[in-house]
């Protein structure tokens, strides 16, 4: 099934709720509140910082499929009874706002609760890495970052620091400081990771950017090398910037590249136009496949 025709269907099912809802004033009624990501004990720490930004959920109802919403949220349930509900953990796809989809890398939550007419349920779910997944991690907590700055084209930096920037997780982040002698930043992550074709990988970066960045894959095999620019990070203003997360796809960049190939992350930005500086920190950088 198409993104496009699952969105139609779910606009309809969940129209179709509502729509049942106004001719039935009794439903019991769903709460939902956001997403707290724990440890997997099972992954003795591999994961990382617990850093998330998972916006969605999923829901089913006893098996049945009710649609996907933003957390928090409350919603009708035509259903009464011990049910059984299950939240799928649901992020935005490259940082496409309108691209939803359940985070293949974290467990779906599940309760049973007596759903009760004009009565509240209230769940907060829970979450945690899946214990098969493989994890590559920069952190910035080691004194060798394993991030290489282009000695042939970059002209700035990436550094350590410890600057207080509203809240990151940790003691430290790679920033890289962007001017008009230094507008230019390449960078490679330093380990080749061997990521197989046709399956589930992606691509977490915590960001706090007032200069684009871009991000891509840098593929090697026998047959040569090919760096594939694939997401831009946005700008933010510098008087309202924050720290963000965005959740990278990298499988279908994988599938695409020659056989035999090894993966690097890359980075690049010029400083943008009309202005004089520009700031790029990251943060718990993990490639994730299974």
């Amino acid at each position: 099934m198409n993104l496009v025709r699952f969105i139609v269907l779910v606009f309809i099912g969940s129209s179709l709720l509502f729509s049942c809802v106004k001719n039935n004033p009794d439903p019991a009624w769903l709460r939902v509140n956001d997403w707290d990501l724990l440890a997997n004990v099972a992954l003795s720490g591999e994961e990382g910082e617990l850093t998330e930004k998972i916006t969605n959920a999923k829901v089913y109802v006893n098996d049945e499929l009710i649609g996907i919403f933003e957390t928090p949220f409350r919603i009708p349930i035509l259903t009464s009874g011990e049910s059984v509900v299950r939240l799928d953990p649901v992020v935005i796809n490259n940082g496409i706002s309108a691209t939803k989809k359940v985070y293949p890398f974290t467990n779906y939550y599940i309760e049973t609760v007596n759903l009760i007419q004009n009565d509240t349920v209230v769940i907060s779910p829970v979450t945690s890495y899946k214990s098969n997944a493989n994890f590559w991690i920069e952190d910035f907590e080691d004194i060798n970052i394993s991030i290489e700055n282009d000695p042939n084209t970059s002209l700035a930096n990436i550094v350590l620091s410890n600057e207080a920037l509203n809240s990151f997780n940790g003691n430290y982040y790679g920033k890289v400081a962007l001017t008009e002698s230094d507008s230019t930043w390449v960078a490679y992550t330093l380990d080749q990771l061997l990521i197989p074709k046709g399956v589930d990988s992606y691509l977490e970066i915590d960001y706090y950017n007032t200069n684009d960045v871009y991000q891509g894959l840098f593929s090697l095999s026998p047959s040569g090398e090919a760096n594939n620019v694939n997401i831009r990070m946005n700008a933010q203003s510098p008087e309202s910037v924050i720290w963000k997360k965005i959740y990278i796809e990298l499988r279908e960049l994988v599938t695409a590249s020659p056989n035999q190939s090894t993966f690097l992350q890359s980075f690049q930005a010029n400083l943008d136009a009309d202005d004089t500086e520009g700031v790029i920190c990251l943060d718990n950088i993990k490639v994730i496949w299974f």
